[in-house]
């Protein structure tokens, strides 16, 4: 017999809800391990050969393919750091390039550091939409899946608690395989 584990199931219906259940869910000792998203239509049409309507038919489903949870703030940190990485190194060059040189090869830096914060900014846009995309696509489909993984009734107890102050809806436990 399969080895099987508790964990709590909700369905959120927005993502500043989400982000809220989720910090609680962390502040009351839950690792990021133990929580999860219902991955991509994309992720869950490849592994399971179908579609779903709504996300409520992924909830109690084992094989339903998941992902991390990342924070929306977690996001704009990620493309703050792509922006300042393509911005900042092109200054730095340019810099010591005047140092060492003339001012026609710095400006020919500075010009790619022009270029770099434009191609950063066009990927950070995208890195966001992706991200706000997925999440958008649950919300279409009913709510935001969110998987929680127990290992005790105290802790399934907590867990359920917490999301239910945070309006999530079909709030359950269950068990699942490892």
């Amino acid at each position: 017999m399969a080895e099987r584990v508790r964990e709590v199931v909700a369905v959120m219906d927005d993502v500043p809800a989400l982000e809220m259940a989720v910090d609680e869910l962390k502040a009351a000792g839950f690792g990021q391990d133990a929580i999860s998203l219902l991955a991509a239509g994309e992720a869950v049409e490849a592994k399971l050969g179908h579609r779903y309507e709504r996300v409520e038919e992924m909830a109690d489903d084992p094989e339903a393919p998941r992902a991390a949870f990342v924070s929306t703030r977690t996001v704009n940190q990620r493309e703050d750091w792509v922006l300042g990485s393509l911005t900042t190194l092109p200054a730095l060059l340019a810099a010591g390039t005047v140092v060492a040189s003339t001012g026609a090869v710095a400006a020919a830096i500075a010009g790619s550091a022009a270029v770099g914060v434009a191609i950063a900014t066009v990927f950070t846009r995208w890195m966001d939409k992706g991200h706000a995309d997925w999440l958008q696509e649950q919300l279409d489909r009913g709510g935001i899946l969110l998987w929680v993984r127990t290992p005790t009734p105290e802790r399934e107890a907590d867990a359920i608690g917490i999301l239910r102050r945070h309006a999530a809806h079909d709030v359950h436990a269950h068990d699942v395989p490892v």
